[in-house]
């Protein structure tokens, strides 16, 4: 007997717990440009614009001392190949070229804190010729 399918349509929340806090929080800001709806001095929260939210935290701050890695999550970007270009505009490392599969296409990137992230596009919307 296996378990009822369980249905995720997207991020629901994401907290991540870093040393590099401003740094961390200046990429989600200004090269992302994500809605800050929550600035204290352990915590800076942003909005996504489906209303997910994302909220970066300090070391010192201790209720989250659990977060010692950060999950690789992947961002959905409407543009995969615009998003990577704005992001390699503003020096942000890639881990590899970006892979295509189908409609879809996704890169992985070190973000500020040292950890793995990815922006990935479904749908098409955005992408070179995967054979060019």
């Amino acid at each position: 007997m296996g378990f009822p399918q369980l249905r995720v349509s997207g991020l629901g929340w994401l907290g991540i717990r870093t040393d590099r806090f401003e740094e961390t929080a200046t990429f989600f800001r200004d090269v992302w440009g994500l809605e800050v709806v929550r600035d204290e001095r352990d915590v800076i929260g942003f909005r996504f614009p489906d209303g997910v939210e994302l909220e970066v935290w300090r070391p010192e701050d201790e209720f989250h001392d659990f977060f010692t890695t950060g999950p690789v999550v992947g961002f959905e970007v409407g543009h995969h190949d615009a998003a990577r270009s704005r992001m390699e505009a503003a020096n942000v490392q890639f881990l590899g070229p970006a892979q295509y599969s189908g409609a879809a296409a996704w890169s992985h990137f070190r973000g500020p804190d040292g950890a793995v992230y990815e922006i990935i596009s479904r749908g098409g919307e955005g992408l070179r010729d995967p054979g060019t």
